[in-house]
């Protein structure tokens, strides 16, 4: 975990993204990026798509995955969001059900 989260710091660069809150929005908790993750997807594609899953904006998700996930803010379970990159490339964003952590990776790395 704290490699990952080296990981994740050194793709940033020392950027700091600011999540304004809307209604669905939730703590992301510490987040952390595979070292496939970081080194294949573009650090914009990455933010984006965090503040797209932090606002319930699932992404590429089936409808029940998407059902699941609006379930999962009220009752406290694990979110998932897939997003697809600039290069498209699949990748992940998985939220725990306590919001302590939040992982982007891409599905081989699962």
């Amino acid at each position: 975990m704290l490699q990952e989260r080296q990981l994740f710091n050194s793709f940033i660069g020392g950027l700091f993204m600011e999540i304004t809150t809307h209604e669905k929005s939730f703590a992301l908790g510490q987040t952390v990026i595979t070292a496939n993750a970081a080194h294949t997807l573009h650090p914009a594609d990455v933010f984006g798509a965090l503040n797209r899953h932090a606002h319930g904006d699932w992404g590429e998700v089936c409808a029940e995955d998407a059902a699941e996930n609006e379930r999962s803010i009220t009752e406290g379970c694990r979110l998932l969001s897939a997003y697809t990159d600039r290069n498209r490339v699949k990748f992940w964003i998985i939220t725990e059900w306590d919001r302590s952590v939040t992982n982007v990776l891409l599905p081989e790395d699962y």
